[in-house]
């Protein structure tokens, strides 16, 4: 289907800034200020500066919180994008309620603990983001994220997500009603399915984050049949025999 822009000279702005130089500048300016997320239930809470803000916001990480101290933004990251910063990029630490640093594998078992299928939506998350695709929540399409190739106030996303592992316990799309209903809700806001299959290729994958390479993700996209599509496009003359 291919980005659908957001207006005139979007796409000219989107190839001017990509989405991978501003990662970089971002994880430079965290890294430069020694930033630390502090634990907060099932998310991350991440204090920024002014050009923190404005790069976080470019890079579409976290959701903004509203508070009434003006000199200091604050984050809400979700679990993948918190692990993504720290694990990934290496860019903040992150605390817990004690305010010592947690390491990889205590982040990994704490996250673990507040999500089971954490490792296996981390997997995808990380798989797309290592592409420069922009990944945020899909809940309210239906779907577990939605990736644009830039900033959504650039572009319309492209995919819908969906993430599924061999024995997760997820009956999503088990049966054609499932897919008729998903495909019809995508199809609707002009988005292609996209189905990331994260599989363990080594016992030891979810024990530890050093383990992430012992997964494997294979992508499948899904769009209703067009027989318009498959048919030849010369005219069939028929002829006879005298």
């Amino acid at each position: 289907m291919g980005p659908r822009w957001k207006g005139k000279g979007s796409e000219a702005k989107a190839l001017a800034v990509p989405i991978s130089r501003s990662i970089l500048d971002l994880q430079a300016s965290l890294i430069e200020s020694n930033s630390h997320g502090m634990l907060s239930g099932c998310s991350v809470v991440l204090a920024s500066n002014a050009e923190q803000t404005d790069l976080l916001n470019q890079t579409c990480f976290g959701r903004p919180i509203i508070t009434v101290d003006k000199d200091k933004q604050w984050f809400q990251l979700t679990f993948e994008e918190a692990f993504y910063l720290c694990f990934s990029l290496r860019c903040i630490n992150i605390v817990g309620g004690d305010n010592s640093v947690k390491t990889k594998d205590q982040l990994w078992e704490y996250m673990i603990s507040k999500k089971p299928s954490f490792p296996t939506f981390f997997k995808a998350y990380s798989h797309l983001r290592i592409k420069n695709w922009v990944v945020r929540s899909g809940c309210q399409y239906g779907v577990d994220f939605v990736a644009y190739c830039h900033h959504p106030s650039l572009v319309h996303s492209e995919y819908g997500v969906m993430v599924f592992s061999e024995g997760n316990g997820n009956d999503r799309l088990r049966v054609w009603s499932d897919f008729q209903c998903t495909l019809r809700l995508c199809g609707s806001v002009a988005k292609t399915l996209l189905i990331l299959h994260v599989n363990k290729t080594c016992e030891n994958a979810i024990a530890s984050p050093s383990y992430l390479d012992g997964y494997s993700v294979e992508e499948r996209t899904i769009t209703r049949w067009n027989p318009e599509r498959c048919r030849e496009d010369q005219v069939i003359v028929e002829t006879r025999k005298f």
